[in-house]
């Protein structure tokens, strides 16, 4: 009898000093998962993340920007009208891409499959799995928009490599803009209706009237306004002065610190809003 209660004390002792992973390896972990997914599921995603941009530069940039007049046209230093609306275009699919991976996703891995029940019911706090979920739609813009920008290169629109570089860094800041405060919505809806409204009342609008086609100038000054509100135009401005190698340091800075924002506050409302619905 004293030799197990010995060899008991001794295991919860072994046991007291095994350490738990770390943050970082329960990301990438959890990360695994959604890679996982992906490969079985990534030929859905060709049309939507590599042709039909592809299409919109043939077809704005290409065709449409032959009738354009450059020379009396208000492109802000681009050279045509393609080299104008590519950085419009990589930001819009970044913000594309972010969106349609952390709306109908997040809905199913809570009420529909309930993946996310079955990941915290491990050692995976909701911060991993918000975590995890976040890397996998970096990795997702990143590879859509980094295409993307790679055929754009062929058509010389960049003024220089580091800023076609930077310009990529953009995309991807702009994927999380997106990214975070749309997962925390997306977690305390209890169906699927809203999201058309954010597809059709928030995405689409921000596509056309936030100064991917044309400077928000031309809109009326109310709408002005309104469209630098929104997280595409900073993002839409600032890659547009990166290709084009006209920076402004104050506007860098400023389109720099609300997309950093958006992303840090969204992080932090994705982890309440999750934690809400899947632990309390």
């Amino acid at each position: 009898m004293p030799e197990r209660r010995e060899m008991v004390g001794a295991s919860n002792a072994a046991l007291a000093r095994v350490v738990p992973p770390g943050h970082l390896t329960m990301v990438l972990r959890q990360f695994d998962y959604w890679l996982t997914v992906y490969r079985r599921t990534w030929k859905g995603t060709v049309i939507s993340s590599f042709v039909l941009p592809l299409l919109y530069v043939a077809a704005m940039g290409i065709l449409l920007g032959g009738f354009i007049n450059k020379g009396t046209a208000n492109l802000e230093g681009a050279s045509s009208y393609l080299a104008y609306i590519a950085p419009g275009l990589a930001v819009a699919q970044a913000m594309q891409t972010a969106t349609g991976e952390v709306t109908y996703p997040v809905m199913g891995a809570i009420k529909w499959h309930r993946t996310y029940y079955a990941q915290i019911a491990t050692p995976l706090r909701v911060s991993d799995v918000v975590a995890a979920h976040f890397v996998f739609v970096v990795f997702r813009v990143a590879t859509s928009c980094g295409v993307f920008l790679v055929v754009l290169g062929f058509f010389g629109v960049y003024a220089s490599l580091l800023g076609a570089v930077a310009a990529f860094g953009v995309t991807v800041l702009v994927g999380l803009a997106f990214t975070t405060p749309l997962y925390a919505c997306a977690a305390t809806m209890t169906n699927d209706a809203g999201f058309s409204i954010i597809f059709r009342l928030v995405v689409m609008p921000m596509f056309l009237f936030s100064g991917a086609f044309f400077p928000i100038s031309n809109l009326s000054p109310a709408l002005e306004w309104l469209a630098r509100l929104t997280p595409l135009w900073h993002g839409v401005d600032l890659a547009r002065m990166l290709t084009l190698g006209h920076l402004h340091a104050g506007l860098v800075t400023v389109h720099l610190g609300y997309l950093a924002t958006l992303v840090v506050l969204g992080w932090w409302l994705s982890v309440r809003a999750l934690g809400k619905r899947l632990v309390n």
